[in-house]
């Protein structure tokens, strides 16, 4: 038995994430720390809301990454194995390196805080967008983005899954992808409902506020392996940790690749780390012979971990 964790990324943020801990003093320990870093009361968002306010990009990176870390934290305390290797979409790329030791919580927290803000005001809102294209071959979606590009910049940012891409652009280039991708007989293609192009060549302004940040932020090693989204590998320093996480805020998340190198290493077992179940849903169409469990209440830690001794004992 290999085992990998994985960590969710925006999206996966609702009211009352952390319900099925409550009374655990780990994660609470957790989240008091996060709201003491942040200077207001995260936690207070988390179990009240509103939702639009959660919802707010920069309410929610830091939302996600203290309750994804909170959670790893109980796994720890609970007794669970450590992952060989780890990984996470988007924003979880940081909740993932913060578990594993690159980062101290209270800087993660304020960090993810400012990549939202950069990510936010890189592009003004109404200029850009993302769409979902689901059934479609990664290389159509390429060469559908590639076409529509007369009209202006539109490129695939998310390999989510086969045939699940997300791209990203200009509205009029987004618009003329999305008829594209229908005339190629895609099964839907829809724009979400997001505020900036993340992940796209448009958010270069971003990158670079997020080099100059991340140049200021202590980084350690890390004690576990991460797979970055950007190009796939382990970065072992704290100058290839850096480069990746910025180049990142304009790249395209490679999460189908990082999937399937878990399984090229003999990963057999994943760990969502995080509120919700997307990143699950994910795995099973990219490599559904690996075991995928959720950790986001207690009840389902402590069956993960049932499972998990089990297979170590096999």
């Amino acid at each position: 038995m290999r085992l990998a964790f994985v960590f969710p990324g925006q999206g996966s943020q609702s009211v009352g994430m952390l319900n099925g801990y409550e009374g655990n003093a780990v994660v609470e320990e957790c989240i008091r720390r996060a709201d003491e870093s942040l200077g207001f009361s995260i936690s207070k968002l988390i179990a009240e809301g509103p939702a639009e306010e959660l919802g707010l990009t920069v309410n929610t990176q830091p939302a996600i990454l203290a309750t994804s870390v909170a959670f790893y934290n109980a796994w720890v305390a609970a007794g669970g194995p450590k992952p060989v290797v780890m990984a996470g979409h988007s924003l979880g790329e940081y909740s993932a390196l913060t578990a594993a030791g690159v980062f101290s919580l209270e800087d993660a927290v304020k960090l993810v805080r400012f990549r939202a803000e950069a990510m936010q005001s890189a592009v003004p809102v109404g200029v850009g967008g993302m769409a979902a294209v689901i059934g479609l071959s990664d290389e159509d979606v390429v060469a559908v983005c590639r076409e529509a590009s007369e009209a202006g910049i539109v490129e695939a940012v998310n390999f989510n899954s086969p045939g699940q891409v997300v791209i990203a652009g200009e509205k009029a280039a987004l618009a003329k992808a999305i008829e594209l991708a229908k005339g190629k007989g895609c099964r839907r293609a829809i724009e979400l409902p997001v505020s900036a192009p993340f992940h796209s060549s448009m958010l270069k302004p971003a990158q670079e506020q997020l080099a100059k940040r991340l140049a200021e932020t202590t980084i350690h090693a890390p004690q576990i392996p991460v797979i970055a989204n950007v190009d796939v590998q382990e970065h072992a320093t704290p100058d290839g940790i850096r480069e990746a996480l910025a180049r990142q805020a304009a790249a395209a998340v490679q999460w189908v690749r990082t999937i399937e190198r878990m399984k090229t290493e003999g990963v057999t077992d994943i760990v969502e780390c995080g509120p919700g179940k997307v990143l699950c849903g994910l795995i099973r169409r990219i490599a559904p012979e690996i075991r995928c469990y959720s950790i986001a209440d207690a009840a389902q830690l402590e069956a993960t971990l049932g499972k998990i001794k089990e297979a170590e004992a096999l």
